[in-house]
């Protein structure tokens, strides 16, 4: 099964990362203050979660920024502050699970200082480790795109659920690491999807993917 999971993924990767020394992020990095540099940075980075002793990992390929009060799109927008999207008010470096449509975990990547609401969402992963734990949470018998392409499905690929909500990244639990070698150059710039409500904010070009990648939710 793993010879026939590493061939086909060998199939949809346009990059080679083998070879690449990956290095964690230090939370300064999540603190800095402008949401749509960091989404296009973690364009090309590694995201890991160890989730009840099962290690997956996969390359960041597609994110989306969302920027706290001043963004119709954000859950936070006009200083809004729920139960529901509390950890957004934390200081980057947080994590942000929420329950869309009452079916799909979606990840998020807190960002800038303590009360400000910007967050990351990870929309897409190229999965690199943990290939049949991530088959058997999805349900799937082959590594086809849908498998980590789209929030939904990244979270669950990952095992990412309420419980780390509010939890601090690069710990135990999940960890995100950049290359030595970026392919930040590489960027697919475009509208978010599904925030038409957004009016003008709908038209914020901050969906960043990775250029050449397979895995990705939707066309840029």
């Amino acid at each position: 099964m793993l010879k026939l999971v590493n061939r086909l993924l060998k199939k949809l990767s346009f990059y080679n990362f083998k070879d690449q020394h990956f290095t964690l992020l230090p939370i300064s990095f999540f603190e800095g203050n402008d949401v749509t540099e960091i989404a296009k940075y973690l364009i090309s980075c590694v995201i890991v979660s160890d989730i009840g002793g099962k290690r997956t990992a996969g390359i960041i390929t597609e994110t989306e920024a969302y920027s706290g009060f001043n963004d119709k799109a954000s859950h936070a927008f006009q200083q809004r502050r729920t139960t529901r999207n509390e950890a957004m008010f934390l200081s980057g470096g947080h994590i942000y699970v929420y329950l869309c449509y009452g079916l799909h975990y979606m990840l998020n990547i807190v960002t800038n200082q303590e009360y400000f609401a910007d967050a990351v969402l990870i929309r897409s992963i190229e999965p690199i480790e943990g290939i049949e734990v991530m088959l058997e949470r999805r349900k799937k018998e082959k590594p086809q795109r849908n498998l980590s392409c789209g929030p939904g499905n990244v979270a669950q690929a990952l095992g990412i659920t309420l419980s780390l909500n509010k939890k601090r990244l690069q710990e135990k639990s999940i960890g995100i690491y950049q290359l030595d070698n970026s392919l930040t150059s590489l960027l697919l710039v475009g509208k978010r999807i599904g925030v038409e409500y957004a009016e003008e904010d709908s038209l914020k070009l901050w969906r960043f993917g990775l250029k050449n990648s397979a895995w990705l939710s939707k066309p840029f």
